[in-house]
């Protein structure tokens, strides 16, 4: 693996239980998810959409992503160009959506109790390891599986199937 799975950005922090509704409400589902990048959580925190940038780190507390498992709240924040997003536990609806699109994600125990929003933060996804850079500590979490680090490197599974991988060996895409 490179280091292509390393992000270093700002630290924008939210809570437990944040469902695919408040990261993309029922008024943005149908446009583009560059469209939805404009107003993704905007009611958890109105700055977010307006000045995420390109880079940054999403960071949550348990259960991020559950309720409705829509899968263009994966889309919509892969949109604003975060680099991941480090969540203490994601619903499993969402950590698949997330891996099938390319989104960086890591599960860290403890990172809700490490970081606050405007840190400086670097995530190294392949070796499962927060650094808070503003305060100097880190954190270990864990890693995805091998699998998962090939799709993400891919940039998803649609990419990763048309690259040849040895999962794939049997199913030809055209």
């Amino acid at each position: 693996m490179t280091d292509k799975l390393v992000f270093e950005g700002t630290c924008w922090k939210f809570g437990d239980n944040i469902p695919t509704d408040l990261i993309t409400p029922t008024h943005i589902m149908w446009k583009t998810p560059r469209e939805m990048a404009k107003h993704v959580l905007e009611t958890a925190n109105p700055d977010f959409p307006l000045k995420v940038q390109p880079g940054d780190i999403l960071v949550a507390g348990r259960n991020f992503g559950c309720s409705s498992g829509r899968a263009l709240a994966a889309k919509a924040l892969k949109a604003t160009g975060i680099g991941a997003i480090v969540a203490e536990l994601f619903a499993r609806t969402f950590y698949r959506n997330g891996h099938e699109i390319g989104l960086p994600l890591l599960e860290v125990g403890g990172v809700d109790d490490l970081v606050e929003t405007g840190d400086r933060v670097r995530v190294d996804i392949t070796r499962g390891i927060v650094e808070n850079l503003t305060s100097g500590k880190s954190i270990q979490g864990n890693p995805p599986s091998d699998f998962l680090l090939e799709m993400l490197q891919a940039g998803g599974l649609i990419p990763l199937l048309k690259s040849g991988s040895k999962y794939f060996e049997a199913v030809t895409l055209k």
